[in-house]
């Protein structure tokens, strides 16, 4: 890729996020002014250390979170518009979504990918280059309403069931602890998005608006967003989708993808 088509695509991001901060302070003030909270209420913009962010936050016990890969045809949904197009033909909508790690070229998870308590792809505990192999990655699942995140040896090691499970990395936050490679100092950033959860059933999502730091983002998660545990998801990639914003489906295809669902009208 280009630095003009990289540049291009970033200032494309911005403008996305952009509209989707407007788009939560309207939904939160609806919702201060009495109306209800939906699923696509659940987004806020946030500033921390001078930098923006989209923060999403979900009460498993009521949230219809699940992640998607495949369609019906076996093909990877590649993006958000073709997965909300397939839920709307059994009475569902995307209410929220997000990339949800790392994957292949073909669009295949490059780690452990459980969906809907199948097993389709196996956890990665390869070494090698990269986000992915900064080690300890983990394993961010959700079992009803449960979530948690895990560093990958104590998530095969507890046999734990898993009715949606990824694995990315690095773990950015593991039992209130930043990750060893993490580092202040660091002074690569880019766009970033992850995951972060909090008592067993809260689960936090958040992209960067501009360019931060893993030390920034990690701090994010754990200093402002209360998550002892957050895991790294994707970098320039990073995508998000929130209704009513029709802007933000991702500039280029993405693999799994982390949803919330909700009814479609009547």
């Amino acid at each position: 890729m280009s630095l003009t088509k990289s540049n291009s695509a970033v200032a494309r991001r911005r403008t996305c996020l952009r509209h989707l901060v407007v788009a939560a302070l309207f939904g939160l003030a609806a919702v201060g002014a009495g109306g209800t909270a939906r699923a696509e209420d659940a987004c806020r913009p946030l500033r921390e250390a001078e930098h923006g962010y989209v923060v999403c936050s979900f009460d498993m016990r009521e949230a219809d979170l699940r992640l998607f890969w495949r369609g019906p045809d076996g093909k990877p949904f590649s993006g958000f518009a073709p997965l909300d197009a397939s839920l709307r033909q059994h009475g569902e909508r995307l209410a929220f979504a997000m990339n949800a790690g790392m994957f292949q070229q073909d669009l295949s998870p490059l780690g452990l990918y459980i969906e809907a308590g199948r097993q389709l792809r196996p956890a990665n505990t390869r070494s090698g280059a990269g986000n992915f192999y900064m080690k300890p990655n983990g394993v961010f699942y959700v079992d009803g309403a449960h979530a948690a995140i895990l560093e990958t040896g104590r998530f095969l090691k507890a046999g734990l069931h898993a009715s949606y499970a990824t694995q990315s990395g690095p773990l950015l936050v593991s039992d209130g602890t930043f990750h060893p490679k993490i580092e202040a100092t660091g002074i690569s950033a880019k766009i970033r998005n992850g995951v972060g959860v909090r008592d067993g059933h809260i689960v936090i999502f958040a992209i960067s608006e501009e360019p931060v730091t893993f030390f920034r983002f990690a701090s994010l998660f754990r200093d402002r967003l209360g998550c002892p545990d957050a895991l790294y998801l994707d970098g320039t990639i990073s995508s998000v989708y929130a209704p009513p914003v029709e802007e933000a489906e991702p500039w280029l295809p993405i693999g799994p993808i982390v949803a919330v669902v909700a009814k479609a009208a009547p």
